[in-house]
């Protein structure tokens, strides 16, 4: 089985695909950003592909939010399953590179802003240089020449391209966490979950025109309230037409195909101009 993620080797991506009951068999072929990782699974590239959605710190990453939402909506994805991984950050730099050197810091957004408190106070007025993923931050550093760059990572990462570890657990708040989505072509069924029901999760995306008027989305969500259906999250991005107007993406408990939900969903469209399921899947929680 071919497996895409986040990558280059040693992302934290790579590691949750790794620790999976997937991973060690697998092949896994790393792609360049969370659109490309998703879009493969799309193209049938790879069989599936894991890609980071949320952080406990940080909360949900934008571009596989816009990504599931918005680009891969005629391309044929479903989210097909889920890992969550506790997240330890650390500082790594070139070797021979001490703290007080450190002219900037490289990393994805996402473990940047996870760092801040302790980038505040340990490296104030470094600069913040967003990367595609941290092991991509970790190899810039590595090939930085003489510029004293340090990068947020994993220890794998600092070994994988002979950097340099001057500290862990570097991250705000240690708990942390991140939760990635498994995402696979609509129609195959390549863990064999796809009508596993007991402990199912199912993910939609839903918009409409009458989302400026009051008590539009309190109508949406009632739709699920009055069926005992719980959500387990809510999330809205840009609809990327005209400025106020938004999409949101929603995690329900309990499979598309369990009676409540498959009507709570039909209701919606009375609102909404879109709804579209992005997956059921067993949750990992």
């Amino acid at each position: 089985m071919r497996l895409g993620y986040l990558g280059p080797a040693g992302t934290f991506t790579h590691a949750a695909l790794l620790a999976s009951r997937f991973g060690a068999d697998a092949e896994a072929v790393p792609f360049d950003t969370e659109r490309e990782t998703i879009l493969a699974a799309g193209s049938g590239a790879v069989d599936a592909a894991l890609a980071p959605i949320e952080n406990s710190l940080e909360g949900g990453v934008n571009a596989t939010l816009d990504t599931l939402a918005l680009d891969a909506a005629g391309e044929g994805v479903r989210i097909v399953g889920e890992e969550v991984l506790p997240i330890s950050h650390a500082l790594i730099v070139r070797p021979g590179v001490g703290m007080a050197e450190i002219e900037a810091v490289v990393s994805h957004p996402q473990p940047l802003g996870q760092c801040r408190r302790y980038l505040a106070e340990e490296l104030p007025g470094r600069r913040a240089i967003a990367a595609t993923s941290t092991a991509e931050a970790v190899r810039t550093v590595a090939d930085a020449g003489d510029s004293a760059y340090a990068a947020i990572g994993t220890t794998t990462a600092a070994a994988l391209y002979g950097c340099a570890v001057l500290a862990e657990g570097i991250e705000d708040e240690h708990g942390n966490q991140t939760r990635f989505l498994w995402v696979a072509p609509s129609g195959s069924d390549p863990f064999g979950t796809a009508h596993a029901t007991a402990g199912a999760k199912t993910s939609i995306v839903f918009h409409g025109a009458g989302d400026a008027s009051p008590g539009w989305l309190v109508r949406c969500l009632s739709e699920l309230a009055f069926r005992g259906i719980n959500l387990t999250r809510i999330e809205s991005r840009p609809l990327k037409r005209q400025l106020g107007h938004y999409l949101f993406l929603a995690d329900l408990q309990g499979h598309e195909d369990d009676a409540q939900v498959a009507e709570a969903i039909d209701r919606l469209r009375a609102y909404c101009e879109v709804v579209r399921v992005l997956g059921s899947y067993p949750s990992a929680a």
